[in-house]
């Protein structure tokens, strides 16, 4: 029995480390999107910067530990057997919500997600276990008062992170405008003061001043003192800033760099637990087990869990293994990447294609305040004052107006107030006891500063709303998730034994080396987002005009190759009457379909930001070249779905007559498509009217086929033969729009580029 638990906790531990990976992937965001988004420095160096605070917060977050232990259940009243099944249900659920989550690129808080797992496995052991003995009750089995308490924070944080973020950042844009650097040396030398301050409270008091490490006089001396602390250091920060600024350094890169040291100590020491707790937790158990229970000869079944009950001893070790492991995530996961230009592209200044689409809420939400910031401003109109006013105010939002290539999503003002706001009021809930969740705090601080900056135009407000209520909706979503699915992942563990839990077991690896296959099949999509950003960041119309025919050449004909290849495929399909590649081009028919929406929406903004007699003249075969593109799948959608059927229920495969008098067709659509996808990936069109001219001798061709179809058809008796006999004559009529589309491609794609 004992190597069965074993095998548990060496998963377990596995897991950890995956968990950290993606863990940071998900919670990266939380420290690096501010740095990132203003481009206060190098990515090695916010990455160089964060990884330090990582190392330390990982170091001092020994005592975090509790909360996988016994801060839900009370563990002295659940048996070993019961507990390592507890928390092989929570690392399973854990890995597979967060990693699903990551690869849709949405954040979403880990700690909600392992306290409601936890909550969700204790509940229904304790609902089972309360079956088979009805004195005990869920006040005994379970701390409820934990999960209630993160419920509570988390509408407390929404609220108060999004309201505070909006008003700083209003109060700092009418202080320091867009022209920041023309700013009073006063007025920096006092920001850079107050937030150093604040971030110095962060780190020290609540970070280095609470660590185990140091003594307790040393922690009651710094607790007693705060005060005269505070007030040295803002007086030293102040003078310090006012001397960088007069040195031309930018006070606002330093505190943002600072701010995200400060974050990630904070990410490190409050969230470790949610990664490696529960494995850590579960060696305790089993290794408890051995040295006690083992040798007295108590069955796994009866051995109470009350070592748990005591406060975690982590050994410094496993912490900086750990942090060790979350900075080469940091260093190498695309998912972190990805997740951070979610929140960066959420809270961007300038124009730009919207990864969320219109909701009926947000709607609503965008015409209910455009209609009362609309009476407000016919009621400015009529009082001179007030109007005065507002003219004052509305110059100190004008955004600068220069011309600056591969410009930042913003500026270095609004990443300072967001790292320090959301270090401030992470700082404010520990000192009120109120278990602040670092995720929700920083991207609803970076929301509430990206709306007071004006960042949410009339055109994109809309999407920007449905963005956050997407992810607002996705962080609630996550714990009701993780609830239902750990509470039926424990429940199937717990009675379905040792079988069902190397099930789980099997699965969970299936799944981890799924998503590691897709995740790398995905770098043309991340060269299109990294083409696309930086059209979005030059100012210059022209370089904007170039980057496009490059963009616009390279998709459409990634389009015509694509659809090359799934006309190929199909056919396969079809002759040789398997039903597994007609399966797989239906599938890849519809990631194209939603990709091309994608792009086309992508290029269609960056055809608003190149010259405008440009625009207007390549407008036409702009659209004339998408949609043709898109003709290619609806077309090969109408061709693919009447096999696919056939071929699935078995009917009668196509004659080998009509396989031999197509193939000849059937060769000659593929040199043309081909040797159009080379004409429009090299831009030269040197033998444009020559394949124009063999695609109208093709699909004359296809037209006397389908003539001499018909003839044949109207003289088939067998219902069996009928029935394929129209399917190769839908074949023969779709070749031809094919042709038609390809035909179209080509002449826009030509007249476009040239």
């Amino acid at each position: 029995m004992s190597a069965i638990f074993l095998l548990i906790v060496v998963f377990l531990l596995c897991l950890a480390i995956f968990d950290l990976f993606v863990g940071v992937s998900n919670d990266a965001v939380n420290f690096m999107q501010s740095a990132v988004g203003a481009r206060v420095a190098t990515f090695r160096t916010i990455l160089l910067v964060a990884s330090c605070g990582v190392v330390v917060g990982a170091v001092m977050s020994s005592g975090m530990m509790d909360v996988a232990r016994h801060g839900i259940m009370t563990p002295c009243y659940f048996s070993l057997t019961e507990v390592m099944v507890l928390f092989l249900a929570v690392m399973v659920t854990d890995v597979i919500v967060l990693d699903v989550f990551n690869s849709l690129g949405m954040p979403t808080s880990t700690t909600v997600s392992l306290v409601f797992e936890l909550l969700g496995a204790s509940f229904i052991l304790a609902v089972v276990k309360m079956t088979g003995d009805s004195s005990l009750t869920f006040n005994e089995l379970l701390n409820t008062d934990k999960a209630l308490s993160v419920i509570i924070a988390i509408f407390v944080s929404v609220a108060v992170a999004f309201v505070f973020g909006m008003l700083v950042q209003w109060l700092a844009r009418v202080i320091f405008t867009f022209h920041y650097k023309r700013s009073s040396g006063v007025f920096v030398a006092l920001f850079g003061g107050l937030a150093f301050t604040a971030l110095a409270y962060f780190i020290f008091i609540k970070g280095l001043g609470k660590s185990p490490y140091l003594s307790s006089d040393f922690r009651t001396w710094t607790s007693e003192h705060t005060p005269v602390l505070l007030s040295a250091v803002f007086a030293g920060a102040t003078l310090l800033m006012g001397v960088l600024h007069v040195l031309r350094v930018n006070v606002f890169r330093v505190v943002v760099l600072m701010g995200t040291f400060a974050l990630a100590m904070a990410f490190a020491g409050n969230d470790l637990v949610n990664f490696i707790g529960v494995p850590l937790a579960g060696l305790d158990a089993y290794q408890d087990y051995l040295f006690h229970g083992l040798s007295s000869g108590v069955s796994p079944d009866d051995y109470r869990m009350t070592v748990l009950m005591d406060s975690a001893s982590t050994p410094p070790g496993y912490l900086l293994l750990a942090g060790v492991i979350m900075i080469v995530a940091m260093a190498t996961s695309k998912k972190a990447k990805k997740v951070i230009q979610t929140s960066v592209d959420l809270s961007r200044q300038d124009e730009g294609d919207e990864m969320f689409g219109s909701s009926r809420a947000a709607r609503a939400i965008v015409r209910t305040v455009q209609h009362a910031s609309d009476n407000l401003a016919n009621l400015v109109q009529h009082v001179p004052v007030l109007q005065r006013v507002g003219v004052w105010i509305d110059s100190r939002f004008t955004v600068n107006s220069e011309i600056e290539e591969n410009r930042p999503a913003f500026d270095v003002v609004r990443a300072a107030v967001n790292l320090v706001l959301a270090s401030m009021l992470i700082a404010l809930g520990t000192t009120f006891k109120l278990p602040l969740s670092t995720t929700y705090v920083t991207f609803m601080v970076a929301m509430g500063t990206s709306l007071a900056d004006r960042a949410w135009s009339r055109e994109s407000a809309v999407f920007r709303v449905t963005g956050v209520i997407s992810v607002i909706g996705g962080w609630f979503i996550t714990a009701g998730a993780a609830f239902t699915a750990c509470a039926l992942i424990c429940l199937s563990m717990y009675y379905g034994g040792l079988v069902v839990q190397l099930a789980f077991i099997a699965l969970v690896i299936y799944l981890l080396s799924r998503s590691a296959r897709k995740g790398s099949a995905k770098g043309a999509d991340a060269e299109s987002e990294e083409v696309y950003r930086l059209m979005m960041r030059t100012e210059d119309p022209e370089i904007v005009w170039d980057l496009l025919k490059k963009y616009v050449r390279r998709t459409q004909s990634e389009s015509a190759g694509f659809a090359l290849s799934a006309y190929q495929q199909l056919l396969d399909g079809f002759e040789q009457h398997r039903p597994s590649p007609l399966r797989r081009t239906m599938r890849q028919l519809r990631s194209a379909k939603e990709r091309l929406r994608k792009l086309r929406r992508q290029q269609l903004v960056a055809l608003r930001r190149v010259p405008a007699e440009i625009a207007v003249e390549r407008n036409t075969w702009f659209h004339v070249g998408v949609n043709a593109s898109q003709q290619y799948i609806y077309c090969l959608q109408r061709m693919l779905e009447p096999i696919k059927e056939h071929v699935d229920n078995n009917f009668t495969p196509l004659a080998q007559e009509l396989k031999d008098e197509y193939q000849p067709i059937k060769m000659r659509i593929v040199e043309l498509m081909r040797d159009t996808e080379n004409q429009i990936s090299s831009g030269r069109f040197d033998a444009y009217r020559d394949t124009l001219a063999a695609a109208d001798n093709v699909k004359d061709e296809l037209s006397v086929y389908r003539h001499r179809q018909i003839t044949r058809i109207q003289g088939i008796t067998d219902n069996a033969s009928l029935q394929v006999a129209l399917l190769y004559l839908n074949l023969l009529q779709e070749s031809q729009q094919l042709l038609s589309n390809m035909r179209h491609q080509l002449r826009a794609a030509k007249k476009f580029m040239e």
